[in-house]
This record gives structure tokens, sequence and C-alpha cells, in this order.
């Protein structure tokens, strides 16, 4: 196969990895903080999706990419605020309430569609302004024409949204933030043993406040990719289970950021084969025909959960998580 072929085909794979891989990365970086601070968050789905909507509402409203994000941002931040108020000010269930934020979201977002657009839930296809612009693509093109690495590094890794590269950078500063800083060590502690930060002197509930509200930041971003990045407008359930899928990833990842961005890059890789996989044709051993929709559509969740049961290895969740915290003295 020509060389040229081969570089085109591997840059066309790994700039869908990463577009995929993107809202993925976000959103599990939202539950490794919230986490790391004894909180469950099976809302992340619901504040994606409801981020996502306010962008796609705003945008088409407004016309303006900064409302757009600002809207994505003050919903995506609320929500987590009013899981705080309840689990963590209150010692609410935390998995019933995050579920209850993403059920919530998922018919919210349907009716507010339809009554303010009338078009079966979704929003208007947004305008060429309020859509996020690739970054470098003047350097893309230039490097395109450079045999064997210029597609690879040209047509894979430059010419992307900011918001690409943003989650990419995040992953080393959370990283920093929690293992080498002491807002980093007192979050931590606070999901290992919270009645010792406590006796510290330190506020529990602060702390964990604080990581929910980095997490709603990035639950919109992620939310966000979606409507101004990867598709048009807003479309009733477009999460389709990133929200869960970025859950499994920090699980796969051991509650670390890098562990997760892999695990996150794993499964945007998977995501991205299976949509080049459509239409591809099964060998003559295995009858034939068209490989299934279905099943190229399923397989980067099967895996998720084959992953997850019995590859995950020995991994430990903060001691604290899901335990709410009740001030004794």
């Amino acid at each position: 196969m020509d060389e040229a072929l081969i570089s085109g085909q591997i840059a066309s794979l790994l700039a869908s990895t990463l577009r995929v891989s993107t809202p993925l990365i976000l959103c599990a970086l939202a539950a490794v903080l919230s986490e790391r601070a004894g909180v469950i968050d099976l809302g992340l789905e619901g504040k994606m999706l409801l981020s996502a909507f306010a962008a796609g509402a705003a945008g088409a409203m407004t016309g303006s990419l900064g409302l757009a994000l600002l809207a994505a941002l003050v919903v995506g931040v609320a929500l987590s605020m009013l899981h705080g108020y309840a689990c963590v000010s209150h010692t609410g269930d935390q998995v019933v309430l995050g579920m209850a934020l993403t059920m919530i979201a998922a018919g919210l977002t349907v009716v507010l569609g339809i009554a303010w657009f009338k078009q079966g839930g979704q929003t208007p296809p947004l305008p060429d302004a309020v859509r996020l612009t690739p970054w470098f693509s003047g350097l893309a093109d230039s490097l395109k024409p450079v045999p064997v690495l210029g597609p690879i590094l040209g047509g894979g890794l430059l010419g992307h949204n900011p918001l690409v590269y943003l989650a990419l950078g995040l992953v080393p500063a959370l990283w920093w933030g929690l293992y080498r800083t002491r807002i980093g060590l007192r979050l931590r502690a606070t999901g290992e043993n919270p009645a010792m930060v406590d006796a510290a002197g330190l506020s529990v509930k602060g702390l964990r406040y604080g990581a929910l509200a980095a997490n709603g930041v990035l639950c919109a971003l992620a939310g966000s990719t979606l409507v101004l990045a990867q598709n048009a407008n807003f479309v009733p359930h477009m999460t389709a289970g990133r929200g869960y899928m970025a859950l499994a990833a920090m699980i796969f990842g051991k509650w670390h950021p890098v562990l997760a961005l892999w695990a996150c890059l794993l499964f945007g890789f998977l995501d991205a084969v299976a949509i080049r996989l459509q239409g591809v044709a099964l060998p003559a051993a295995l009858g034939g025909g068209a490989v299934p929709v279905q099943a190229i559509q399923a397989l980067p969740y099967v895996l998720t959960v084959v992953l997850l049961a019995g590859f995950i290895g020995r991994s430990r969740a903060p001691a604290a998580l899901g335990v709410p915290y009740v001030k004794t003295r």
C-alpha cells in the first residue's frame, strides 16, 4: 500500500480519535475532581446534556459564541451546586441524586426545545460565527505535503478546535494540581478522611463545593464541544451515554487524570474505528455481507463493560467516596 495512503488513513483515524475523545476527557476529569473529594457523580451525563442544550439555545437566540459558552458554564455550575446542596449540605444519597439530575436533564431539554423552537426538541442550526473554529489550520496545511509524517502531524494533530487542546492541556495541569499542590492534597484528603481535614481546621463542605464547581465547568465544556464543535445544533439525547463512558474511563484509570486520559483515548479510538467499519464487508468465512451497524455502534460500550469487568486490575476508590460527612462536634 502506498505510504501516502497509509499516512492519510492514520491521520484521519488520529483526528477522529481526538475529536471523539475530547468530551470524554473533559467529563472524566470532572469525575476525578468530584470523586477525589468524596462525591460520587452519576449526573455527568445530565450536566453535559443540559449544558449542551444551553449552548445550542443561547447560540441560536443570540448568535454569540461567548454567550453560548457562558450559558453552558452557568448551567453546568448551577447543576453541580444543586448536586452539592442536596448531597453535601443535606447528606442526600449521591447515587440517587446523580441519576435524578440525568433524568431531569433528559426530559427538560426535550420539553424546552419543543416549547422554544418547535423543532422536535432540536435547536436551530448554528451560524458559523457561533461555531468553534480550528486552530493552527495554516500550519496544518503547510505540513501535509511533507512525506510520511506531514499528513499525520498536519491532518491528525493540528487543525482541531480549541477545546481539544484545552482538554489535553488540562490533564497535566490537573495532575500537578492534585499531586503537587497544597490544595490538591487537601482535596484528596477530603475524599480519604474528611474527619482529619475537619480536625485540621479546614472546611470539608467548602472543599467539596469547590471540587463540584470545577466539575460543573468541565461538564459544561464537554457539552459545549458537542454543539459548538462536533454538531451544528443540539439534538435530544445527543450525549448518548458519554457521561457514563467518561465515568467508566475514570474508574478504569483508577481515579488518576493521566490514566483516565489514556482510557478516554482508547474509548475514542474504538468509536472512531467503529465509524470506519460501517459498510465494510465481512469475510466469506463469516457469511459475507456488511458488518451490522448495530454491532458497530455497540462496540465501544461493550468493550467498556469488558475492560471494567476483566482488565481493570486492582484499584481502590477514595475511602470516603459516597459517604456524607456529618460533623460530630
